[in-house]
């Protein structure tokens, strides 16, 4: 059984109640009353499992990242308002002034911001690598080094990583592993291939119908012989594994990065993620055929197609020992130019032109008008940026109304 059909009976039965309200209850209050002090005291400490305040967590949202933890196979998850929130807690958990991050992939255009400008400013260098790289990346590696960050599939560059490999330098190398995976849930499994933490942008394919934004963190469990957040790299999380154990990286995340930062997911949303879970399994295993079948039909008209499928990408041979359930819902169109791309994305009788990816409809965007606008050519070069790119994420509509769309687009 594949994790698509596996999931089609879990999430169902994880989302739904068997007594009382079916769907999930919407806790919307953002304070919480204790009763008694010594109530408020222990809930402070964590000996108490009452809800302390929703920017730490909420009841609603609590039952999503149960959900998504158990899907990944972590020990807990935090959610967040959005997938750079998940992707901020996850960093911002582990680093401080002088650490290094080892980044790799395309990478999303908020992704590489986030690294190249925002944590420079406070004192965190971060080297870029593509996929491929790897003697360069484990050449990269010092004791200040704290993350190696990994797209599971590169946004838009469509290049796939060798993660079992990568996780390997990662843990050999006492550093940790963190893969944004929002393209490719239930098809890649990071944390069983060596990764210490999986961030999403739920907004994408897990909810999948552009009603809610949101993200995740999913954390392993600290193990308990040896673990690498033991050493003296994360010489901070004595105290959150001495006090919570296999826990200790969530406690972690929330002290050090939601309490302050306060990216913390609204209770609303976490209930609408949970009702496009349900039917996640199914839509992406259909989406990711669809993939495969627009980008055959397309390449054989003669469109520059970029997809993994394809045999003459060079990571087609990964894409089909690593990705036998596809790498999500993205594929890329190079018209060559600015001008033939706007035409071609204005003529769509289908496409919808947005900067989202992984919903219900087929998406496109120009991507060196928008998100890419104000990188540098270098830049733009190292994340396969050209002037015609266009980004297609594919939706549930009829594969050939999409390849018949696209052609008639393009004449």
């Amino acid at each position: 059984m594949n994790n698509f059909e596996e999931y089609c009976t879990k999430f169902v039965q994880s989302v739904g109640a068997k007594e009382g309200a079916v769907s999930p209850q919407i806790v919307s209050s953002a304070s919480f009353s204790y009763g008694d002090s010594e109530t408020g005291e222990g809930i402070f400490n964590g000996s108490v499992k009452k809800p302390l305040y929703s920017r730490m967590g909420n009841p609603t949202t609590g039952k999503l990242e149960s959900i998504l933890a158990e899907m990944d196979g972590g020990i807990g998850a935090v959610a967040t308002s959005s997938g750079m929130g998940a992707t901020s807690l996850a960093t911002l958990s582990l680093l401080e002034m002088g650490d290094e991050v080892i980044s790799i992939g395309g990478l999303f255009g908020g992704t590489y911001s986030l690294f190249n400008e925002t944590l420079k400013r406070f004192g965190v260098s971060t080297q870029f690598f593509d996929v491929d790289e790897i003697e360069a990346i484990e050449a990269t590696i010092t004791p200040k080094t704290k993350i190696i960050f990994l797209e599971s599939v590169g946004n838009p560059n469509m290049r796939l990583p060798d993660i079992k490999k990568i996780a390997d330098i990662a843990n050999n190398a006492g550093v940790a592993l963190i893969v944004d995976n929002t393209i490719t849930p239930l098809s890649v499994a990071p944390l069983k291939l060596g990764a210490d933490i999986v961030v999403y942008s739920t907004t994408k394919i897990i909810t999948g119908n552009a009603s809610a934004l949101g993200g995740c963190a999913v954390f392993r469990a600290i193990n308990e012989g040896e673990d690498k957040f033991k050493s003296a790299r994360y010489a901070f999380m004595e105290k959150f594994i001495k006090k919570m154990g296999a826990m200790a990286l969530i406690p972690n995340a929330k002290k050090r990065a939601l309490r302050d930062f306060g990216m913390s997911a609204n209770a609303h949303a976490s209930y609408q993620t949970m009702l496009g879970l349900e039917t996640l399994p199914l839509r992406l295993s259909r989406i990711t055929q669809s993939v495969e079948t627009i980008a055959k039909a397309l390449d054989k008209e003669g469109f520059n197609i970029n997809h993994p499928y394809l045999e003459k990408h060079p990571h087609h041979a990964r894409y089909k020992k690593d990705f036998v359930n596809g790498c999500g819902t993205l594929l890329t169109i190079d018209m060559q130019t600015k001008e033939k791309a706007f035409a071609f994305l204005n003529n769509s009788k289908l496409a919808t032109i947005t900067a989202n990816i992984g919903d219900s409809r087929t998406l496109a965007l120009h991507m060196a008008s928008t998100i890419y606008s104000d990188f540098d050519k270098e830049t733009k070069e190292f994340l396969g940026i050209t002037d015609g790119l266009i980004r297609v994420s594919i939706g549930l509509e009829n594969p050939e109304d999409i390849i018949n769309d696209f052609i008639s687009a393009a004449r």
